[in-house]
C-alpha cells in the first residue's frame, strides 16, 4: 500500500513540476525548492520500502512506521489535488463566459493536474491567498516528511533495486481455470447429496441440519456449492436459498436475505418476527434447502427463532451448515456432522499442479515438478493454500523462482489457521504496487459480500489506484487488475452469466476477506451499528473509535439508529458507503468528511444537500433508492467526479440540474429511473462519457432541454445507450447530427419513440427520423420501440455485420421490414404491431420479379417470437423446396425455437417450417392455428410434426 501512494505522489509531483514550467506558473517564490525536497524524501523511503512492508507483518514499530509514512502521503495527495480543482474550476469559468448562444463542445478535456495559462487561473480567487496556503502545507509536510526519512534509519531496512513485479497480462489461453473437481472429497460430496436427497420420516425432525465442520480453507463452502448446485439436488427441492452468514449473526439481516432469494425482491418488512412470518408463508409444505455458509454464533437463541418459523416446511426439507466451529454445529442440532479432515499431499499436489502448469509446456513441468511436489507440501493439507500457490506459480517460469518461493522465510511465520496466511503472503508480495492497493482495498466490503467487478473497477479508480495511460483507458487497465487478481484466487466467482467469458459478480473467500483485513489494518473498517455499537440500546452512534488512520468506512445502520461525526474522528476518510440510513439528517457527515474520494448513500435519502460541494475531491457518487424530487444545483461544482450512479425511486423526480455541463471529467453516468427525466442542455460538452445509460431528448417546445444533436461529440460511449423521445419534427437533422455511426464503442441502443398520438405527421416524423439515424457499426443488440410509422426502412441495419437481436414494440407497423437478409441475426421479437395483418416475402427480404442466385434467408436465426399481433391473418414464405425458375431460397437453417403469443386471428403457419430444424415450438391464445395443429389431424400439422417439443396452452396476454 505505502509503496503505491509514494510511487503515485512522485508522479504527481513531477507532472506538477513539469506543467508549471510549461504554463509560466509559481506557487509562491522558493516553493519549487520545497518541492524538489520534498521528492527526494520520497525517493529515498521507496528504496526500503519492499523490506518495511514484509516486517510490518510482524513488527509492530515498522508498521506504525508505514502508517505516518502513509499518512503524509495522503495529505500531500489532497493537497496536489486541491489545487488542481481551483485550476479546473477557473478553467470551467472562463469556458462558461466563452460559451455563445450555440453551446459549442469544448474541445479541450482537463486533464488531472494540469495548470493551466495565468489568463484564466485566478479569475474568482484571490492568487496570494491561495498561493501561500499551498506553499505553507507543502513546507509543513515536508518537515514532517525529514522526521518519517531519519526515524526509517533505526530500522535498518534492506536496500533494494529489484524493480516492481510488474502486471501480469491476460494468458492467451483461459484466464479462468475451471476447478469444478474438488480432489480427495468425492466421497464426501457424494454423501452429502445422498443425505440431502433422502427422505424423512414423519417423526424426524423438519427441516434437518447437517453440518460441515472444520478449519478455515479446508473446502467446505466449495463441497457445499458442489452439492448445492448438483442436478439432483436441483430437481429435488422447490425452494433454495443461500446465505452466507459470518461474524456476527445479524438475524434480521440473515432474514432479510432468506425472504429476498424467494421472492426475488428486498423486503421492506424491518422486524425479525415479521420477517419470519413472510418466510413460513413462502415455504409452508414446501421441499425447502438452506445453506447457512459460515456461522460462527454458537448462542442458541439467535437461532432459536428461525427454527421456530423452519418447522412448517416439508419432509425431507434440509439445511446445510458450514462452520469452523463443531459448537456451532450441535447448538444448531445438527442430525449429520461432517467433519472435513486436511487433505492428503498427493491431492494437494493434484490440485497445485493443475492451476500451476496451466500454461507451461511438458518439458517445463517436468523440470519443475520435484519442486512442485515440495511446495506443495507446504500447503499442509488445505485446498486454498494449494489453489493460491498454484495460482501464484502459474506465471512463474523458472527453477530460480520456483525455489525462492520454497525457500522463503514466510513459511516459518507462526500465523492463523497453521500458516495459510503464509501461501497469501507469498501471493500477494508478488503483486505489483496497483494491485497490492486494489486488493487492500477490498477489505472495506462484508465478509461474504458478493461485489460487481464493474463496480470495483468505478471504486479503484476513484481512489486513483489506476494509471492513466494515451494508448488505454482507465477501464481497460481496471479489468486487468480485477482478472490478474481472480487469477491468482484472492477472488472467487459467485455469478457467472451465460455467453458471457467475464466474471461479472465475485466474493472473496473468508479467510483470503481476513488476509484482506490484516493488510489494511487501521484504514477499513466495516461496521454494522445494530451488531457492533449497540445501536439497539443507543438512539445515537458516535463514531469516536480509533479512526485517526481510517481512510476507508462501510458503516450499515439498523433499527432507528443516528449517527454523528466529531471533529477529529474519520476527518480522513476517503471511502463511504452508508448503507440504511433512512434519510438520517447528514449535514453533520456533508461538514466533517472533506476527503472523500467515494461516497455511497443507499437508503429511503430524500433530499441531498447543497452542502454537497464541499466534497471537492469526490470522484465517485452512488446514490441507491433515491427519493427525493431534485439534485442540488451544487453537485454540478464537483469538477473531478467520474462516476455518477442515481437509483431514483421517485416518480416525480423529473429534471436534472442544468449545470451538468460542467462536470467535465465525468466519464460512467448511470441513471437508474422507470420514468421521463429533463437533461438540460450541455450534456454534449461532457466528451469524457464512457457510460450514458439513459438519454432523454427535450420536446420541440423545451428551449433549455438537451436535443438529440448533443450526443455528436460523445464518441467515447461504450456498451448500452437508450435514447428515449425520438419523434420530434426538428429530430430529423437532430438524428443525422448525432452520428451514431462514430460511437464505435457500442453494442446495444435502444430507440424509443415519443409515445402514441394518432398524428398522420408523427407517423411521417418517425420514418424520417429513424431513416436518419445511422447505427454505430459495431452493434450487437438494437430494440425500437412506440413506433408510429406503417413502414420501416431499415436499410442502415444491412450494414451491421455483428447484429445478433432484434426487439421490434409497440408499432403501427401494416408490414414487416426486410430482416431476412441480416446475417447474424440469431433472436428476434416482434411484439405489438397495431395495424400488421399479414407476413410474407418481404419480411424474408426475397423480391420478387428479380433474378437472383441460391439464397439463404435468416442464415443464423435461432429464436423468433411474435407476441399480441392482434390484427395478424396471414403468414406466408416460399419453402426451400419449391425450385422458382432462377433461384432457390433456405428459410431460417438454424432456427431453433418458434413462440406464438396472443395472436388471436392467425389461420396458418407457413410451409417452409417443416425445414426448419426447429426444437421447441409454442403456441398461446391463437385458437385458429390451435385447431389446425393439436392432434396432428390439422392441415398445418404436417409443417411441424418433426418439432421435439411443441406446447398448444392458452394463455392471454396479460400473463406474458
Amino acid at each position: 500500500m505505502a509503496e503505491g501512494l509514494v510511487t503515485d505522489l512522485i508522479k504527481q509531483l513531477v507532472s506538477v513540476a513539469a506543467l508549471e514550467a510549461e504554463q509560466e506558473i509559481r506557487l509562491v517564490v522558493g516553493v519549487d525548492e520545497e518541492v524538489e525536497k520534498l521528492k527526494g524524501n520520497l525517493q529515498t523511503v521507496t528504496a526500503v520500502l519492499n523490506d518495511a512492508e514484509k516486517r510490518q507483518v510482524t513488527e509492530e514499530t515498522v508498521k506504525l512506521w508505514l502508517e505516518k509514512l502513509k499518512d503524509a502521503c495522503y495529505k500531500m495527495n489532497d493537497v496536489i489535488d486541491e489545487w488542481n480543482t481551483v485550476m479546473i474550476k477557473s478553467t470551467i469559468k472562463k469556458e462558461e463566459e466563452n460559451v455563445d448562444n450555440a453551446h459549442p463542445v469544448m474541445k479541450k478535456k482537463v486533464r488531472s493536474f494540469i495548470i493551466p495559462s495565468p489568463s484564466c487561473c485566478f479569475h474568482e480567487v484571490d492568487k496570494l491567498v491561495m498561493r501561500h496556503d499551498i506553499a505553507q502545507k507543502i513546507k509543513d509536510l515536508n518537515r514532517k516528511l525529514d522526521e518519517i526519512v531519519k526515524e526509517k534509519d533505526r530500522y535498518q531496512f534492506k536496500l533494494t533495486n529489484d524493480p516492481a513485479p510488474e502486471v501480469v497480462n491476460r494468458p492467451t489461453t483461459t484466464s479462468f481455470v475451471d476447478v469444478s473437481e474438488i480432489f480427495g472429497r468425492e466421497n464426501v460430496k457424494n454423501n452429502l447429496v445422498r443425505i440431502l436427497l433422502g427422505k424423512g420420516g414423519e417423526e424426524e425432525r423438519r427441516p434437518r441440519v447437517i453440518s460441515l465442520v472444520g478449519m478455515g480453507g479446508l473446502g467446505k463452502t466449495t463441497l457445499a456449492q458442489l452439492a448445492y448446485n448438483d442436478p439432483k439436488v436441483q430437481d429435488h427441492f422447490e425452494i433454495k436459498v443461500w446465505v452466507c452468514v459470518s461474524d456476527p449473526f445479524d438475524k434480521c439481516k440473515v432474514a432479510k436475505e432468506i425472504l429476498e432469494s424467494i421472492e426475488s425482491q428486498s423486503p421492506k418488512l424491518t422486524t425479525l418476527q415479521s420477517l419470519l412470518d413472510r418466510i413460513c408463508a413462502n415455504i409452508a409444505n414446501k421441499k425447502f434447502l438452506l445453506v447457512l455458509d459460515d456461522v460462527w454464533a454458537e448462542d442458541y437463541t439467535m437461532w432459536d427463532q428461525f427454527k421456530v418459523a423452519f418447522k412448517c416446511v416439508a419432509l425431507s426439507s434440509k439445511i446445510i451448515v458450514t462452520t469452523r466451529k463443531s459448537r456451532v454445529a450441535e447448538m444448531m442440532g445438527s442430525v449429520s456432522m461432517i467433519n472435513l479432515s486436511e487433505l492428503s499431499n498427493l491431492d494437494c499436489w493434484l490440485i497445485f499442479s493443475k492451476i500451476a502448469f496451466l500454461d507451461k509446456d511438458p518439458e517445463q513441468c517436468e523440470q519443475l515438478e520435484d519442486i512442485g511436489r515440495q511446495i506443495a507440501k507446504r500447503c499442509k493439507g488445505l485446498p486454498l493454500a494449494a489453489k493460491t500457490l498454484g495460482s501464484l506459480m502459474r506465471f512463474k517460469k523458472s527453477r530460480e523462482e520456483w525455489k525462492t518461493v520454497l525457500n522463503s522465510n514466510l513459511w516459518e511465520l507462526e500465523d492463523v489457521e497453521k500458516g495459510l496466511f503464509a501461501s497469501l503472503l507469498l501471493s500477494y508480495y508478488d503483486l505489483s504496487s496497483p494491485l497490492k492497493q486494489c486488493f487492500s482495498y477490498c477489505a472495506i466490503l462484508p465478509k461474504g459480500y458478493p461485489f460487481s467487478s464493474d463496480d470495483l473497477v468505478f471504486m479503484w479508480m476513484a481512489q486513483g489506484y489506476i494509471p492513466s495511460k494515451s494508448n488505454m483507458e482507465m477501464e481497460v487497465i481496471g479489468r486487468e487488475y480485477f482478472e490478474n487478481l481472480f487469477i491468482r484466487s484472492f477472488f472467487q466467482a459467485f455469478k457467472e452469466y451465460p455467453n458471457d467469458d467475464k466474471i461479472k459478480i465475485c466474493k472473496m473467500h473468508d479467510i483470503v476477506h481476513d488476509f484482506a483485513q490484516l493488510m489494511s489494518k487501521n484504514e477499513c473498517f466495516t461496521i454494522n451499528s445494530d451488531i457492533e455499537l449497540d445501536s439497539a440500546k443507543k438512539e445515537d452512534i458516535e463514531l469516536g473509535l480509533d479512526f485517526k488512520n481510517a481512510r476507508h468506512l462501510w458503516l450499515e445502520i439498523s433499527g432507528e439508529a443516528q449517527f454523528s461525526v466529531s471533529n477529529n474522528s474519520a476527518k480522513n476518510i476517503r471511502t463511504l458507503i452508508l448503507v440504511n440510513h433512512n434519510d438520517y439528517d447528514l449535514s453533520n457527515l456533508f461538514q466533517h468528511f472533506r476527503c472523500l474520494r467515494t461516497l455511497t448513500l443507499d437508503g429511503m435519502l430524500k433530499e441531498l444537500p447543497d452542502a454537497m460541494e464541499n466534497f471537492i475531491h469526490l470522484r465517485y457518487l452512488n446514490l441507491v433508492n433515491y427519493c427525493g424530487l431534485r439534485l442540488p444545483e451544487t453537485i454540478c461544482n464537483l469538477c473531478n467526479l467520474q462516476i455518477l450512479k442515481i437509483m431514483i425511486r421517485d416518480v416525480r423526480f423529473n429534471k436534472l440540474p442544468q449545470g451538468m455541463s460542467k462536470l467535465i471529467n465525468l466519464r460512467h453516468f448511470i441513471l437508474d429511473h422507470s420514468f421521463g427525466v429533463d437533461f438540460p442542455r450541455g450534456i454534449g460538452r461532457l466528451i469524457s462519457l464512457r457510460t450514458l445509460s439513459h438519454f432523454y431528448v427535450s420536446s420541440k417546445d423545451d428551449s433549455k432541454g438537451c436535443k438529440l444533436g448533443e450526443l455528436k461529440n460523445l464518441n467515447h460511449l461504450q456498451g448500452t445507450l437508450r435514447i428515449i423521445g425520438l419523434g420530434n419534427e426538428e429530430d430529423i437533422s437532430g438524428a443525422k447530427n448525432a452520428q451514431l455511426k462514430k460511437k464505435i464503442g457500442l453494442h446495444t441502443l435502444s430507440l424509443w419513440f415519443v409515445g402514441w398520438d394518432f398524428e398522420d405527421t408523427r407517423r411521417e416524423s418517425d420514418a424520417l427520423v429513424l431513416n436518419a439515424l445511422e447505427s454505430p457499426p459495431d452493434l450487437e443488440c438494437l430494440s425500437i420501440e412506440m413506433y408510429q410509422a406503417t413502414t420501416m426502412s431499415l436499410n442502415w441495419t444491412m450494414s451491421l455485420t455483428k447484429l445478433k437481436m432484434l426487439d421490434i414494440r409497440y408499432t403501427f407497423l401494416e408490414h414487416m421490414p426486410s430482416l431476412g437478409k441480416l446475417p447474424f441475426l440469431k433472436s428476434l421479437h416482434i411484439k405489438v404491431a397495431k395495424y400488421l395483418k399479414k407476413v410474407g416475402n418481404e419480411f424474408l427480404g426475397i423480391e420478387s420479379g428479380k433474378k437472383k442466385d441460391n439464397i439463404i434467408v435468416f442464415p443464423n436465426l435461432k429464436t423468433l417470437t411474435f407476441d399480441d399481433l392482434r390484427e395478424w391473418e396471414e403468414w406466408i414464405g416460399t419453402g426451400a423446396e419449391e425450385d422458382e425458375e432462377d433461384y432457390v431460397v433456405t428459410i431460417m437453417p438454424h432456427l431453433q425455437q418458434l413462440e406464438i403469443w396472443s395472436c388471436p386471428k392467425l389461420k396458418s403457419l407457413p410451409n417452409f417450417l417443416h425445414t426448419t430444424p426447429l426444437q421447441n415450438l409454442g403456441i398461446y391464445d391463437c385458437p385458429i392455428v390451435k385447431e389446425r395443429c393439436e392432434g396432428g389431424i390439422g392441415e398445418d400439422w404436417h409443417k411441424i410434426s418433426h418439432v421435439p417439443n411443441i406446447n398448444f396452452d392458452i394463455k392471454h396476454a396479460f400473463l406474458k
